[in-house]
């Protein structure tokens, strides 16, 4: 059997300006993971986006980032999702990965979820006023945002752990818009003693799903610095962000593709 190959993309930001109808991805796998931030879910151009990209993969992964469900609400962005989903006449070709669990072959699984960040309490402030997040989206607070995280920790640990324990012979893909670590691999230098960083990033380095040896790539996005390099265990953690227009994050590559 061919290796399953996977098309990573995030932060394309295509909201401003209005792109959603003229960003080209040229299929370099039968697979596209789509890593949040794409644009806005409030937007028709962006589910003429998704359509585009669904005429030319096999299967596109959508996790919703933080600016999806701007200017309205987490459950209005995630129905809206569903609802265009369920319009589709292969439905099960668009994935939504909101603690969802797919199975590319009979040896490798993808998991994907948010993975909302743990805002430290001592920056709570900061990161409330500091972050748009709780200004556009309908009934969003740091508490929510606390609880969303544990519930995706939560939920990723339980997989890992059930996957590791009756199927050891998986492949495991972690999908997520927010980012593990908070180490300088995956931090632009200049943003590295920013105090509102924990509204982007969490150390997840001591938690189950990261450390179970099924787990063999964790990609993600949210931080607009780049990243592809191999944990101390062995893991691949990679990111490819193309960030707002007018400041494109460097290493950006439409074509980048995962192989397992």
């Amino acid at each position: 059997m061919a290796e399953p190959k996977v098309q990573i993309l995030s932060d394309l930001h295509l909201e401003s300006p209005n792109g959603y109808d003229i960003f080209h991805v040229e299929p370099n796998a039968p697979y596209l993971a789509l890593l949040g931030d794409i644009g806005y879910v409030k937007d028709d151009g962006f589910f003429c986006f998704l359509r585009r990209q669904l005429e030319v993969f096999r299967v596109v992964f959508l996790v919703l980032g933080n600016h999806e469900p701007y200017y309205s609400s987490w459950p209005g962005a995630k129905a809206r999702v569903e609802t265009f989903r369920m319009g589709l006449t292969q439905p099960d070709r668009l994935v939504l990965l909101d603690q969802t669990r797919y199975d590319l072959s009979p040896t490798v699984t993808v998991l994907g979820c948010t993975l909302f960040s743990h805002v430290a309490f001592e920056n709570q402030d900061r990161v409330s006023m500091g972050l748009n997040d709780f200004y556009l989206i309908d009934d969003w607070t740091v508490q929510s945002h606390r609880e969303a995280h544990r519930s995706d920790v939560d939920w990723l640990n339980a997989e890992v752990e059930c996957i590791s324990r009756l199927e050891p012979h998986r492949e495991v893909l972690v999908f997520t818009h927010y980012c593990p670590l908070t180490n300088e691999d995956v931090t632009d230098p200049q943003h590295q003693s920013s105090a509102i960083s924990s509204g982007f990033m969490t150390d997840l380095s001591n938690e189950l799903c990261w450390k179970a040896p099924v787990v063999k790539v964790w990609a993600f996005g949210h931080t607009h610095f780049n990243c592809d390099f191999q944990y101390e265990d062995g893991k691949r953690v990679m990111s490819n962000q193309r960030g707002y227009y007018s400041s494109q994050a460097a290493g950006f590559n439409v074509s980048k593709v995962i192989k397992i």
